[in-house]
């Protein structure tokens, strides 16, 4: 009888795989982000240059985040890693200067409405939210101009410290 239950119960069922794209400037903390997502160590994170992809795996499925460096000779290649999204994920410095939040916001409302995105699901992450200098999520949501006023609205951001003081 035992045999029988392990023999015959095949192996599990493959866990569903999504593709996210991961964009935001540089040093907001999209690497750090997916190294904790990943459990790897939080030493010797280093910048993308150019992209990298991560499996983050969970217990119902597996997302598959590409990871796009974010600074301003690369923004500019972006959308040429769009193609197969399921959905995006945005990092937001809370504590970057006015000219990074003003060039943050342009790139997330480019992003919003670009036709390979513009349907996705969006992820709006509110970093270094542990810093001194960090915005609220409803300052956030003012400045980057996601509230109703605005037409556009995103419930979807969410407050996280992931480089705790770095």
């Amino acid at each position: 009888k035992c045999f029988r239950a392990l023999c015959c119960k095949g192996p599990p069922p493959p866990r569903p795989e999504y593709d996210l794209v991961c964009i935001g400037l540089t040093g907001s903390g999209k690497t750090s982000l997916l190294s904790q997502l990943c459990s790897e160590s939080p030493e010797n994170i280093v910048s993308t240059t150019g992209f990298s992809i991560k499996a983050v795996p969970f217990q119902n499925a597996i997302l598959n985040v590409k990871e796009l460096g974010g600074a301003d000779n690369i923004r500019k290649y972006w959308s040429r890693y769009y193609q197969g999204s399921q959905g995006v994920i945005f990092v937001l410095d809370s504590a970057s200067s006015e000219d990074d939040l003003e060039t943050a916001r342009n790139e997330l409302h480019s992003a919003l409405q670009h036709p390979q995105l513009c349907t996705l699901p969006f992820l709006i992450l509110a970093n270094h939210q542990d810093k001194p200098a960090a915005r609220s999520v409803q300052e956030e949501l003012a400045l980057m101009f996601l509230t109703a006023d605005s037409g556009i609205i995103c419930p979807w951001l969410v407050p996280i410290p992931v480089c705790q003081g770095k």
